[in-house]
């Protein structure tokens, strides 16, 4: 059988920190895994006081990672992560470090023909910002423009169902002297998720650092060739992982997605801000699941509140691309593969709608 992430991470979830009982992985004592050619190559931090009584960790680590499927190769190292030294008064200050520093790989990058990067973002789940992401895509392909879509979100990708591509596995294709991740096409754009790189429905359960990780490598080994817009779809929430990934990859912009009601747009703000921190221009606020029209009476409800994330972006002075409602064929179109801006109907004027005040931002 071939070799699987999800196996490894499983394996070294058994394995013992002996000081806390905890699993490594938990812990967060894994600091990289990386398998190549059969050979498989783990890094475990430590503090290095401990050095000679994680031995014996390292050693069962290896061991059991050695047994895995399609595992030729194992190697286990410990590295050691020295606690910063305390400040005292006549102590000069240090320069900051950042947290999550990108480390790109020699040779050809992946994102080098693209000129704009946008992360679509809504600081919190459930408000339909995959939804947004696929179809702001697929439309601004429409008018004309030459798209790519990085699902970023590692433990709920929606790319490959909504568009289409539920099962499918990528592969790769030697560019440029590098063996680069070959993305797919779809609906007119080239879209890449982690969801074509796992073999499984299972849960992924990598920590923030290794979620970093795998969204670095789709946008720097993947082979997206030349694109006017790349949209990432942001992973939930403004965590230590989407403040990493915002400084690392550095978009041009970013979009907010928001419902109307005031839970939603509390973490919208939060999504506003954190952008702002790291010096990200906002593009825009896209209100999602603004009104639902009753198929039956005609009449329109709105279920999460009304004009709600449009006050919002006039209060935080951010601009407001639209409004998508809560409607039937957008939830079907998505669950069919079949993005709704891909139609030729009012709902995919509005999608279009939504491109156009983008582009003219």
């Amino acid at each position: 059988m071939a070799y699987s992430e999800s196996a490894a991470l499983s394996a070294l979830s058994e394995i013992r920190d002996p000081r806390t009982g905890r699993d490594i992985i938990a812990s967060g004592m894994l600091g990289d895994l990386i398998f190549k050619d059969g050979t498989l190559r783990a890094v475990l931090r430590i503090d290095p006081a401990l050095a000679e009584g994680f031995e014996p960790v390292r050693q069962s680590a290896q061991d059991t990672l050695a047994q895995l499927d399609g595992v030729e190769t194992a190697s286990v190292i410990l590295t050691a992560h020295k606690a910063a030294p305390k400040l005292g008064k006549s102590a000069a200050p240090k320069k900051r470090v950042v947290p999550h520093q990108a480390r790109r790989p020699e040779g050809y990058q992946g994102d080098s023909q693209i000129e704009i990067v946008l992360a679509v973002s809504s600081a919190k789940g459930g408000v339909g910002k995959s939804t947004i992401a696929v179809n702001l895509a697929v439309a601004l392909a429409k008018l004309g423009k030459s798209v790519g879509l990085l699902d970023a979100d590692i433990h709920g990708p929606s790319a490959p169902i909504l568009l289409g591509l539920k099962g499918v596995m990528a592969k790769t294709e030697e560019y440029e002297g590098r063996r680069l991740i070959k993305p797919f096409t779809a609906h007119g754009i080239t879209a890449m998720s982690i969801g074509f790189l796992t073999e499984d429905d299972g849960p992924i359960i990598w920590r923030g650092p290794m979620v970093q990780g795998a969204i670095s490598k789709m946008l720097w080994d993947v082979n997206w060739g030349k694109l006017d817009y790349l949209i990432i779809d942001m992973p939930p929430g403004t965590g230590d992982a989407q403040l990493g990934l915002a400084q690392d990859i550095k978009p041009k912009g970013a979009i907010i997605v928001s419902t109307p009601q005031d839970l939603a747009l509390a973490d919208a703000r939060k999504g506003v801000k954190m952008f702002e921190k790291v010096d990200i221009p906002i593009m825009g606020l896209v209100e999602n699941m603004a009104v639902f029209i009753c198929p039956d009476c005609g009449n329109a409800h709105h279920i999460f509140g009304k004009d709600g994330a449009k006050t919002e972006a006039e209060t935080m002075g951010v601009p407001y691309l639209g409004a998508a409602p809560l409607d039937m064929a957008i939830r079907e179109s998505g669950d069919n593969g079949i993005p709704a801006a891909a139609g030729n109907d009012k709902v995919a004027d509005i999608f279009k709608a939504l491109a156009k005040a983008l582009l003219e931002g």
